[in-house]
């Protein structure tokens, strides 16, 4: 017998968050400055909505409709209306998700062939460059600018007639930036003018810092038909390992949307969107109150990596939990990694791994920890850089 791997997946890359938390679990007390998780949980009314439910409600045990529970659906329905100006309506419709990369998924397999291309900004999310391959399509990566900022004439260029899609990250990962309204518009624009879809990924919608402010391009007037926005849980309420997300999809992807989702999933847990369903009457405000303790954490992060000076160079994030450092050396950035962990017990992500190929980056994640446990990681990860570079 001859059993084989399909090529599919042997081209596509291995998740860098295993491979750096493997090198991490070989070496004890070292901080992780690299999952993009935040170091709070959710809400203390989950709890008490997840036991009740577990003890009295009989849906929790069968399965929900497709797209979700009616109490969850309806609330998400109210919080796009009145926090991102995104009526739902007869033209579009709210999916409630395992997580926002299942919304991801489904939405790269509803609008994308086999040999399709979708439009992925560089530096990007590596989970969507992975699930473009899987569906047997191609990432085109454009560059952003030296700010990390999009830019939509090059975009415009790298369109060809198998191009899908667009996808913009805002507050991005893994750079932090936050996207002006003006190039958001003028995105979703060029993506209608040529018959595009323009997938929007909102999961850092809260975390935005200073004169940075967020913005839904599906809140553009005429954009319901080509607009599909993802958001999450995971981040701003602390429920990363619940797996629940949302999306709002075009009317006529409803059908497709349905067959991938009940396909992968069926339906998201009952008992996790119940948890959702509480989370989500905690309110923006619930999630504003921790928020402004990372705040003050990215701003220690910003006063240490300046004690790196020239060695280092650091377009301020105005979002996100995330820092994407270019390291001036000649050393690959997963050598660096290697050394920081196995010398310095401190873990960050190697640039490489978010698809940049031309220097060595290193992304730093300060949202999991504690403010001293930071304060400690980052004092290590500058004394480590000053000594490998």
């Amino acid at each position: 017998m001859n059993l084989t791997v399909s090529r599919r997946m042997l081209d596509v890359q291995s998740p860098m968050i295993s491979v750096v938390g493997e090198m991490v679990k070989r070496r004890p007390g070292t901080i992780s400055l690299g999952q993009g998780v935040v170091h709070y949980g959710p809400p203390e009314g989950v709890a008490r909505a997840v036991a009740e439910a577990a003890a009295k409600d009989p849906r929790v045990n069968r399965y929900s409709l497709t797209f979700g529970i009616d109490e969850l659906l309806e609330g998400l329905s109210r919080k796009l209306e009145l926090e991102n100006g995104i009526h739902i309506g007869p033209d579009r419709h709210v999916v409630v998700t395992a997580g926002a990369n299942m919304g991801f998924l489904n939405a790269v397999l509803a609008v994308a062939d086999v040999g399709d291309e979708v439009i992925l900004l560089s530096p990007f999310y590596f989970n969507y460059e992975m699930a473009v391959q899987m569906a047997g399509c191609r990432a085109a990566v454009v560059a952003t600018d030296a700010q990390y900022q999009s830019d939509v004439r090059r975009i415009e260029c790298a369109i060809t007639p198998q191009t899908r899609a667009v996808v913009t990250i805002s507050p991005n990962n893994p750079t932090g930036a936050v996207y002006s309204r003006e190039s958001l518009e003028a995105i979703n624009t060029m993506c209608r003018e040529r018959g595009l879809y323009h997938i929007a990924d909102e999961a850092y919608e809260y975390f935005v810092y200073g004169e940075s402010r967020h913005f839904s391009p599906g809140s553009i007037e005429g954009s319901a038909a080509h607009t599909i926005s993802l958001h999450s849980f995971s981040k701003a309420y602390g429920m990363a390992g619940w797996r629940v997300g949302f999306m709002v999809i075009p009317a006529h992807l409803e059908e497709a949307v349905k067959k991938v989702q009940d396909t992968n999933l069926i339906c998201p847990p009952v008992l996790n969107q119940i948890a959702a369903a509480a989370a989500l009457a905690e309110g923006h405000g619930w999630c504003e109150q921790r928020i402004a303790g990372i705040a003050r954490v990215r701003e220690m992060v910003l006063e240490e990596l300046s004690k790196l000076g020239d060695r280092v160079e650091l377009p301020t994030p105005g979002g996100a939990f995330y820092a994407l450092l270019r390291v001036h050396t000649n050393r690959r950035d997963m050598e660096l990694v290697e050394t920081l962990i196995r010398d310095f017990g401190v873990a960050v992500m190697p640039g490489s791994t978010f698809g940049i190929t031309d220097g060595c980056y290193l992304r730093v994640a300060y949202g999991a920890l504690e403010a001293g446990t930071v304060a400690e990681g980052m004092g290590r990860l500058v004394r480590g850089l000053k000594a490998a570079v």
